[in-house]
C-alpha cells in the first residue's frame, strides 16, 4: 500500500496581477506529488515559473503584484488553497518552510542569527533569550556551522554567504516541516561550498523524512539528487519521469535541448557551448499551441494552434509533446549524460 503524498499539487493555475494592470498567467495546470523522505527536482530556465510554484505552494506574494491561484496544493491531504489566511500562516515554518535563493537577502541583517533560527519556534511558544541562543546553537551545529554557540550571536554580514545559507537550512529546519522548498539554494554560492549545502539537504531530507521540492536551472546538478525531474517550460510542466531516464533519454525536446547545454568535464573540448534559439514564452501573449513550438526544430503548424497531449510510458515518464523524441532521435546518448 502506497502511502498519500505529503504534497500534491493538482490542475495548478497562477495568474499574476501587475500594478499597470496587466495580468500574467504564469502556471498553467501544474500537477506534480511528492512523498516523505522524497527529492523531486523541478528544472527550467528563468522565466519558466519555477519560482512562482514555490512561493505559490508556500502562499507568499509579491509586494507589487497580485496573485489568484486556482486548482488544489494539498499538504498531508489538507487543501492550503481552501485554507484561511490564519490557518496558511500557521503552516508557514512548521508545515513548509523554504530555502531562499540569495541567503543575503533572506536574513535580515540587523537581527542577530540566534533570533532568525528560532522565528519558527517562538512563533508559537515563548522561549527565553538563554533557550534561544541554546536551541539556535543545537540547530547551527546540526548543519555543521562551526562554533555555533559564537556564530547563534552574530549578525548575517559576519558570516560567509555558505554560513549564511546554512543558517537558512537552519532556521528552516527549525520547526520541523513535513516539505522543505528549496529554491536555487546554490545559486549565490562559491562552486567549492555548492556540493556541501546540497549534501546537509540530503542528509537532513532522509533523516527527518522531509518531502523536498529541488529548484534549479541547472539539470545536471539533480543527477543523483533527485529521484524524479519535472521539466518546467512557459509555466507549465512538459516533462517528468525518474531522474535516469529523463536525463539518458529524453522525451521533450526542450528537455535535451537543456542536456546538451551542460558543460561537460570529460569528452571531447567543446569550445562554444550549444544554446537554445529564441527566447522564453511572453506570459502576456498566450498561445493555443506548444510554448516551446517557435524556438523547436521539430515543430510544425500543428504544434502552434494544438496543445500537446501527454505520452505516458510504463515507468511513468511523460512528455507532452505532439513530436516526442525516441531513443533513435538521441544519436549521441553519452552527449546528453549531465556532469556529475
Amino acid at each position: 500500500m502506497t502511502s498519500a503524498p505529503v504534497l500534491d499539487v493538482r490542475s495548478l493555475d497562477t495568474v499574476l496581477h501587475t500594478p499597470d494592470g496587466r495580468a500574467l498567467h504564469v502556471l498553467h495546470g501544474v500537477g506534480l506529488s511528492i512523498a516523505a523522505g522524497e527529492c523531486l527536482g523541478v528544472v527550467g530556465e528563468s522565466g519558466s515559473g519555477k519560482s512562482v510554484l514555490a512561493r505559490t505552494v508556500l502562499g507568499v506574494e509579491s509586494r507589487t503584484t497580485r496573485a489568484v491561484a486556482t486548482g488544489e496544493i494539498r499538504l498531508n491531504g489538507e487543501d492550503l488553497l481552501a485554507a484561511t489566511p490564519a490557518r496558511r500562516a500557521e503552516l508557514l515554518g512548521t508545515g513548509i518552510a523554504m530555502v531562499h535563493q540569495d541567503p543575503m537577502t533572506s536574513l535580515n541583517p540587523v537581527v542577530r542569527i540566534a533570533d532568525q533560527v528560532t522565528e519558527s519556534i517562538t512563533n508559537r511558544r515563548r522561549l527565553s533569550r538563554r533557550e534561544r541562543l541554546r536551541t539556535a546553537a543545537e540547530l547551527l551545529a546540526a548543519v555543521d556551522v562551526p562554533d555555533p554557540a559564537r556564530r547563534a550571536r552574530a549578525h548575517p554580514h559576519e558570516l560567509s554567504g555558505g554560513l549564511r545559507q546554512r543558517v537558512g537550512i537552519a532556521a528552516a529546519l527549525a520547526g520541523e516541516p513535513a516539505l522543505l522548498l528549496a529554491d536555487e539554494p546554490t545559486t549565490a554560492l562559491d562552486v567549492t561550498v555548492q556540493r556541501t549545502v546540497l549534501d546537509l539537504l540530503d542528509q537532513h531530507r532522509v533523516e527527518r523524512g522531509l518531502a523536498t521540492l529541488l529548484i534549479t536551472h541547472d539539470i545536471g546538478l539533480l543527477y543523483g539528487r533527485a529521484r524524479r525531474i519535472a521539466v518546467m517550460y512557459g509555466g507549465r510542466i512538459v516533462e517528468t519521469g525518474p531522474t535516469e531516464a529523463v536525463t539518458r533519454t529524453p522525451r521533450h525536446p526542450y528537455t535535451a535541448a537543456l542536456l546538451r547545454s551542460v558543460p561537460r568535464v570529460t569528452g571531447p573540448l567543446r569550445r562554444t557551448l550549444p544554446a537554445i534559439p529564441g527566447s522564453p514564452p511572453d506570459l502576456t501573449r498566450p498561445t493555443p499551441g506548444c510554448p516551446f513550438a517557435p524556438r523547436c526544430e521539430r515543430a510544425t503548424e500543428l504544434c502552434t494552434t494544438t496543445a500537446p497531449p501527454t505520452h505516458t510510458s510504463a515507468d511513468g515518464h511523460t512528455a507532452d509533446c505532439h513530436f516526442p523524441l525516441t531513443e533513435a532521435d538521441i544519436t549521441t546518448p553519452e552527449e546528453l549524460e549531465p556532469a556529475a
